[in-house]
């Protein structure tokens, strides 16, 4: 128990630190000296001195120690290593904390020769033993020794060499050369060790049955005295060997390999065991776990499962794809005798890992079903939901989602939430909150609940009280111990009854119909529409309508006499007029929520029938007439014609003794009365009619208290104040549609009218009216400019014009709401000449 465990497995010792103590450490590892001395371990020592350091089950970290490591005590048949480990928060290892561990183990009997393949170097060590004669001594090749010896010879005594045996060349290196390569020597008072790293440039690769190994021929010997004692320091560790199928794990070990068996004709197996993680598995616990050993005249053969007892799975990430490997610590231990080299243990630890599988996560919103997940990752993997329904994150308006599950080795680092990257404890500050869950197999998943309200969940009408809510996260993961990352993006809607809808209520007043809409939490980016005419404020100035929008309510006033206005019937009580608004989606332009309101108006409103005997008269197109053309109405003579039309109004203004006025008398009341008419080409019935009639009193009876006074005389008073004039020039006499600034200059031929208009824009004050005094043509821009041709003179033509000025008269319409600011009148081209000349500017 604790963060350290210590285990001896052969000539092996184990000690495993606890992931839960050591976790988000920096950790740096230290072999303690019988001195006590520490000696860090890197990359490079670990290897040369028989040290291991690998991640065991996800997070553990797993600490091996050869029996003839370079620090360790040997004491007969024990062996004792002590390791210190210092772990700390930060990379700089400032603050560390100090760990000891000491550990002795038992290993004996040595065999003769025994071979060690570990992940990150290969070991061999033999009996030391005195020759009879040197002659006997037989290397991978039966002439390595005559290679090795005149190396030999040539030494100093006592002191060690090694020779390295190749197809093309020998090489011999003294014991500190050989230490400075990398390579790693020990001896003690009855074995010789040399140790080879993976990364060594003396390792051949050599083939058995198309299996590849890590080889090396070597010969390590020195001279004592009279005699030269040398060894056979020979090694080979398979490199490969796996193959995958049908979802079975088959690892293949030759037996009997060059050059381990150079020299020898005869062999005999004395033992083959497996096991997983250094522990020997007897045939029972095999068959139990589906694994299979083999033991074949030339090979042997393991076959494991994959996703069996033994191994476990981890997280591995792939072109930015999450998934997982499967991977399995095995050794095999093989002896042998043959008639060469006696007795040979050979054992090999072999991790496998499976190729990338991509495992697809689940995205869970727990506004619908509750999942719970649980995964057996020692067998096969397997998903098992459990739904339970809870509104309880609709009452608290909280998105909850559940993304996984994972293995333990994964780790939430940031979130991104609208483009922005956020570590995970910052992120509260954005409304999410994270957290994890852990299954009893060790598995998890993670946990996001945000807000309905937050900013960043975009909100989205559907339909009747329904909002969509869409969360679009992407989360950031670690693996540990690699440090790989993936992401994974969640994107996940919840439909939520929360729709406020805008609501509407309507009136009119005596001359408009007005709206006034209240917003709801929808309509953001919906826009008003009449008739599929978008009203921004530009265009309802530009008709004279009123739009004012405070952010949670919308009004709208149309006048009852616009473009914008259906009229639907006409009856006694009054005119039918509605108005229909739509308000659209902003980006589709898709019909959201339509409003509408209707209103009688008093024909009051369409009729004036003045005192000196004229008549104004305006008529509105109806709904249910989609082709008249209200240009072409007619009062009963046809030669009648409207004085100011609109699409939908046609006004005439007439004296009551023409276009066909009929006149009636009773004793009181003298009538006039007339109709608007309609008519289809080739067709003397009209389509449209409308009857109106003007009433005039012929006698009445007025009291009026009079009293005697004498009043002065009525005067002006001169003032003195700022008036704002326009002068434009129209296209034509109807006086709708003026020049624009991009539309000058004009041209125009002689004697085709000019249509003027003069109109008070400020103040606007209904007892002002406007008088034009004098008006003149000049040809320049200058106004004092000679020559000038007087249009009007004191208010009146000029009477030398051969086309004299022609004044029309300014009626009450939509554009126009006080005749008697404006003046209009109408000029004849002409052009400056002298004599016959044209005069230009």
């Amino acid at each position: 128990t604790g963060p350290m465990i210590s285990e001896c497995l052969g000539n092996l010792l184990r000690i495993t630190l606890s992931a839960e103590y050591f976790e988000d450490k920096y950790l740096s590892f230290s072999v303690i000296d019988q001195s006590g001395i520490a000696w860090e371990l890197d990359e490079a020592m670990a290897s040369q001195c028989g040290y291991t350091v690998t991640y065991s089950n996800w997070r553990n970290i797993e600490f091996r120690a050869s029996a003839l490591s370079c620090h360790s005590r040997l004491e007969k048949d024990m062996f004792t290593v002590t390791i210190q480990i210092k772990a700390s928060h930060t990379p700089d290892m400032k603050n560390t904390a100090t760990h000891l561990k000491s550990a002795s183990c038992r290993y004996g009997p040595w065999s003769p020769r025994e071979l060690v393949c570990e992940s990150n170097y290969m070991e061999v060590s033999v009996r030391r033993e005195v020759p009879q004669t040197v002659k006997d001594f037989i290397q991978d090749e039966p002439d390595d020794w005559t290679l090795a010896f005149p190396e030999a010879k040539a030494g100093e005594a006592s002191v060690w060499q090694i020779v390295f045996h190749q197809p093309e060349e020998k090489k011999a290196l003294l014991v500190s050369d050989a230490w400075s390569a990398g390579y790693g020597l020990n001896t003690t008072d009855t074995r010789v060790l040399l140790r080879i790293p993976y990364t060594a440039v003396q390792i051949q690769l050599v083939e058995a049955q198309g299996i590849t190994f890590s080889a090396v021929r070597s010969s390590t010997f020195y001279k004592q005295r009279w005699m030269i004692l040398m060894v056979d320091t020979a090694v080979a560790c398979p490199v490969d060997g796996v193959d995958y199928t049908n979802k079975t794990i088959i690892w293949t070990v030759p037996k009997y390999i060059q050059p381990l068996s150079a020299g020898a004709t005869s062999f005999k197996d004395v033992l083959v065991e497996a096991g997983v993680d250094l522990h020997k598995l007897s045939a029972k616990e095999m068959a139990s776990r589906k694994y299979v050993l083999s033991n074949d005249l030339n090979a042997i053969t393991v076959k494991i499962p994959i996703g069996t007892e033994g191994g476990y799975y981890k997280t591995s990430v792939s072109s930015g794809q999450h998934g997982t490997k499967y991977t399995i610590n095995l050794f095999l231990e093989h002896q042998w005798e043959d008639n060469k080299w006696g007795l040979t243990k050979h054992t090999i630890i072999k991790e496998i890992e499976t190729p990338f599988e991509q495992v697809e996560l689940a995205i869970i919103n727990s506004k619908w079903p509750k999942v719970e997940f649980t995964e057996d990752f020692g067998t096969d993997k397997s998903f098992i939901l459990l739904c339970s329904f809870s509104d309880s994150n609709l009452s608290a308006r909280l998105m909850n989602v559940t993304v996984g599950t994972f293995l333990p080795d994964v780790e939430l680092v940031n979130l991104t939430i609208d483009g922005a990257t956020v570590a995970v404890p910052e992120a509260v500050q954005h409304g999410y909150l994270t957290y994890e869950i852990r299954y009893a197999n060790g598995s998890k998943a993670y946990v996001i609940k945000v807000p309905f309200d937050a900013p960043s969940i975009k909100k989205e009408y559907m339909r009747a009280d329904m909002r969509a809510h869409t969360l679009n996260v992407t989360l950031a993961f670690i693996i540990h111990p690699t440090s790989e990352t993936f992401t994974v993006p969640v994107v996940t809607v919840s439909t939520v009854k929360d729709a406020v809808l805008p609501s509407a209520r309507g009136f009119c007043d005596g001359r408009n119909l007005r709206l006034i809409i209240t917003r709801g939490n929808v309509d953001q980016n919906w826009l008003p529409f009449i008739s599929d005419w978008h009203l921004t404020p530009e265009a309802a100035q530009k008709y004279n309508y009123s739009l004012r929008d405070n952010g949670t309510h919308l009004a709208i006033s149309v006048p009852f006499l616009s473009s914008h206005v259906n009229y639907e019937d006409f009856h006694t009580s009054g005119i039918k007029a509605s108005l229909h608004l739509t308000l659209k989606d902003g980006i589709t332009l898709a019909n959201r929520r339509d409003f509408s309101i209707s209103c009688r108006f008093s024909p009051s409103e369409l009729i004036q029938c003045l005192p000196n005997g004229t008549v104004v008269i305006t008529t509105v197109k109806l709904v249910g007439i989609a082709d008249l053309d209200t240009s072409l109405l007619v009062l009963r003579d046809r030669q009648c014609k409207p004085s100011l039309v609109t699409e939908k109004t046609a006004t005439f203004k007439f004296n009551v003794n023409t276009c066909g006025t009929s006149r009636k008398f009773n004793s009181t009341t003298m009538i006039y009365e007339n109709d608007v008419l309609y008519f289809r080409p080739d067709n003397d019935t009209p389509v449209y009619q409308l009857k109106f009639v003007c009433s005039y009193a012929i006698k009445q009876t007025v009291d009026i208290r009079y009293e005697s006074k004498k009043n002065p005389p009525p005067s002006i008073q001169p003032g003195f104040g700022s008036l704002a004039l326009s002068l434009k020039l129209f296209k034509e006499k109807s006086y709708s549609d003026p020049y624009q600034e991009s539309e000058y200059p004009v041209v125009k031929y002689l004697r085709e009218s000019l249509y003027f208009e003069v109109e008070l824009l400020q103040p606007k004050d209904a007892r002002l009216e406007l008088n034009l005094d004098d008006c003149w043509a000049t040809n320049s821009r200058s106004q004092d400019s000679l020559p000038q041709w007087p249009i009007l003179i004191n208010g009146c033509e000029n009477s030398e014009d051969s086309y004299r000025t022609v004044f029309h008269e300014v009626n009450y319409s939509i554009r126009v709401k006080f005749p008697q600011h404006l003046k209009r009148f109408e000029v004849r081209m002409f052009t400056f000449v002298q004599g016959t000349t044209l005069l230009q500017e």
